[in-house]
């Protein structure tokens, strides 16, 4: 039976007992992909010096007929494909050892343009990881920078959200097949996405978001991007999982600190703690670090202040107001207890928003 290229390419994904680096083995030996499905065990044992054992398990056969049904399926779905040698294949996904073979995609994005950042972080943001989502995203406007994420609740869809609100590309990689949106909630933004971005996913149609997928889309997350930034993470989660693979991948990971006594924030602090992530207050920060000459610059890149107290913020714009006041002018100027204004300083330095200068006064960072 003749297949179409696109068939064999499917197919090559299936066989038993292989994965992306064994069959990378297998495709880099042969002259056409075809020939790993036409080739006599033999042949391909002389070719590739892989065991006949394990090449006889392969399930050849099988691969194809299972391919077929997957190329039917795709065409219904307007889902597209791009294989390993195929020069539209990301090329910082390529440079993996456990890349994918093949993603399914849909939306039209050169994959190889721009810069490319992934920012993740937990399902249960707070106000204050929303707000950093939001003037992160903002500050890449007018810039070549696409972002990446997982479409997952929290931090994720705030990214994607404020992706499309302020005109950035956005690129949502996915644990299963492309013709469901999970969760369902997101499918509005799912589609706008698409428009100027993508959906990605090695998984082929009607393949369900299982628990074990999600780890293993995450390291396309980390590998196809020039830098990885966490927002905000507990102790254990799918983001920290993210920062270690794009550690492995030796690309830069960034993470935003937080309140020590937040447990949205403790993944975060500790990657910092660790050496295992570079802290970063704002995008320009991120910037100067990835040592990108961005000349467009948003008015929005200024600290982000995590949510603050009403007698915090109180203290904060009575300094931004008067910047050479004392410590004493301003329990004054509030008609604060100078011991009730103590602890509220100490909060704001802990949390990197302003420091203690000669003369008895602070400093906002």
């Amino acid at each position: 039976m003749n297949y179409s290229t696109q068939c064999y390419e499917i197919a090559v994904t299936q066989l038993f007992g292989f994965g992306p680096i064994k069959t990378k083995q297998l495709i880099e030996a042969v002259v056409d992909i075809k020939l790993i499905f036409s080739l006599s065990i033999s042949e391909l044992a002389k070719l590739t010096e892989i065991n006949k054992p394990i090449l006889q398990k392969m399930e050849r056969e099988a691969a194809l007929v299972w391919s077929e049904k997957v190329c039917k399926s795709i065409q219904k779905y307007g889902i597209n494909t791009v294989f390993y040698t195929d020069s539209k294949y990301p090329r910082r996904l390529k440079q993996c050892a456990d890349a994918p073979l093949l993603l399914y995609t849909r939306g039209d994005i050169d994959f190889n343009d721009s810069k490319y950042v992934s920012i993740v972080g937990t399902r249960d943001a707070s106000d204050y990881g929303k707000r950093i989502c939001n003037e992160l995203v903002q500050s890449f406007t007018g810039t070549n920078i696409v972002v990446v994420s997982g479409l997952a609740y929290g931090v994720d869809i705030a990214v994607h959200k404020s992706c499309l609100q302020h005109n950035i590309p956005t690129i949502g990689v996915l644990a299963h097949g492309l013709e469901i949106i999970y969760p369902s909630a997101h499918q509005n933004i799912a589609s706008e996405m698409i428009k100027t971005g993508a959906l990605i996913s090695e998984f082929p149609p009607y393949t369900n978001p299982d628990r074990e997928n999600f780890p293993m889309r995450n390291r396309i997350v980390a590998g196809m991007c020039d830098a990885t930034i966490i927002v905000e993470s507990k102790y254990r989660g799918g983001s920290l999982i993210t920062a270690d693979l794009a550690n492995d991948y030796n690309k830069d990971v960034f993470a935003f600190p937080g309140n020590v006594f937040d447990e949205n924030s403790e993944g975060c602090n500790r990657l910092i703690a660790a050496n295992k992530a570079h802290l970063i207050m704002n995008g320009e920060d991120f910037m100067l670090k990835m040592g990108w000459n961005l000349t467009v610059k948003s008015p929005v890149q200024k600290t982000i202040f995590p949510q603050l107290s009403e007698e915090e913020q109180m203290i904060v714009e009575l300094i931004q107001s008067k910047p050479e006041i004392n410590i004493d002018s301003i329990a004054m100027n509030l008609k604060m207890p100078i011991s009730k204004l103590s602890v509220c300083l100490f909060q704001l330095e802990m949390n990197g928003i302003l420091k203690p200068i000669p003369g008895n006064k602070c400093q906002l960072l």
